[in-house]
């Protein structure tokens, strides 16, 4: 059944290609929901990433800055960075999902709204609900979550950097705006799960990252099975993935299943 392959392509690490036919059985997703799925996703690794990488590590010793790639300093990237790190590898994707993390008060001025979107994002903050819309110039169908600052961390950071325009930031303000983009307003179920685990991946490969540049440090933390709450460590890429992978697994399988028809799936 099309449930237990569900179970298994979302729950396991190297999960095998899923047998679809839902283009045949008329299955389609409106591509907001497609976005919540991700932005869940996100949410569950870059809490992960915060929480059990930078805050526990910070305490056993490792360091996180925005210039982490120069070779003279060793230090990881910091949340806002991790999803940069993300966002790229999927850019490289046939896949055309895209995601950045946009403010009106950003650090780098790249990541600055501008025109429509910045509109979207007022209205995001007023309401304090997601936004979605089409940009037709891009011809791109666009997501908008609010990226609140959670810890002490994020303020400090934010108020403290020299290239910073704000400098007052507090608890669960709303620092900018995590925005999704794709080319189509409805997905078959095989698309869907296609970027579910084109974000995974995405991820994966950015930690990884992180993981080759610890090599490099004079004092490597172990990498291996223990998380930095244990002390000097580091979880490899696989323990990273599947962590994450747990965290985010369960509502998105009901999230799916919600959407889909279950007499549809009994087809399968």
């Amino acid at each position: 059944m099309l449930i237990i392959a569900l179970i298994v392509f979302l729950f396991v690490s190297a999960p095998p290609q899923l047998p679809l036919k839902d283009e045949e059985s008329g299955i389609r997703i409106p591509i907001e929901r497609v976005f919540a799925i991700l932005e869940a996703e996100n949410d569950a690794v870059r809490s992960l990433w915060t929480k059990e990488i930078v805050k526990a590590g910070k305490k056993a010793g490792l360091e996180f800055d925005e210039k982490w790639r120069d070779a003279d300093i060793e230090a990881g990237p910091l949340p806002a960075l991790f999803l940069r790190e993300t966002a790229k590898n999927l850019e490289r994707s046939p896949i055309r999902l895209s995601l950045y993390l946009g403010s009106d008060f950003p650090i780098r001025e790249a990541n600055l709204f501008e025109g429509d979107q910045m509109e979207k994002f007022r209205q995001l903050k007023t309401s304090l609900q997601p936004q979605f819309f089409f940009v037709k110039d891009t011809r791109l169908y666009t997501a908008m979550f609010s990226d609140i600052a959670v810890s002490e961390a994020c303020i400090s950071c934010h108020n403290d950097h020299k290239d910073s325009p704000k400098s007052d930031w507090k608890l669960n303000d709303i620092m900018g705006a995590t925005t999704w983009m794709y080319p189509k307003r409805t997905v078959s179920l095989a698309e869907c799960l296609a970027m579910i685990k084109l974000l995974r991946n995405s991820y994966k490969v950015a930690y990884t990252r992180y993981l080759q540049k610890v090599l490099k440090f004079k004092n490597p933390p172990v990498i291996g099975g223990k998380w930095p709450r244990d002390g000097y460590y580091l979880p490899n890429d696989d323990e990273f993935y599947q962590q994450a992978t747990k965290l985010a697994s369960k509502n998105t399988m009901q999230t799916i299943l919600d959407l889909l028809d279950v007499k549809k799936l009994s087809n399968y």
